[in-house]
C-alpha cells in the first residue's frame, strides 16, 4: 500500500518491515493487525488493518515519530 502524508511518500512495497502485531484470529470482526515500517530515509509508518468492530476498518497508514516506534515496540 502507498500513501502520501505531508507531501512524504509511505510504501510497504519499498520501506522495511521492523515488526508486525496481531490481535485476535483471522476473520474475526474485531481483530487487527499492526506492520511498523521504516523507509531508506530513517522515517517510521505503521501499515494498519482489521475487522469492522476493531480499530482500524479499513486499511491505512500512519506515520509514527522515532520515539514512538520504539515505545510501540516495547510493547
Amino acid at each position: 500500500m502507498k500513501k502520501i502524508i505531508c507531501k512524504v511518500e509511505y510504501d510497504t512495497e519499498k520501506a522495511e518491515l521492523v515488526l508486525k502485531k496481531t490481535s485476535g484470529a483471522f476473520g474475526d470482526p474485531a481483530g487487527f493487525e499492526e506492520s511498523l515500517y521504516v523507509t531508506d530515509e530513517g522515517k517510521y509508518f505503521l501499515y494498519v488493518n482489521g475487522g469492522e468492530e476493531s480499530p482500524y476498518k479499513k486499511e491505512d497508514i500512519k506515520r509514527i515519530a522515532t520515539d514512538k516506534a520504539k515505545a510501540w515496540q516495547e510493547q
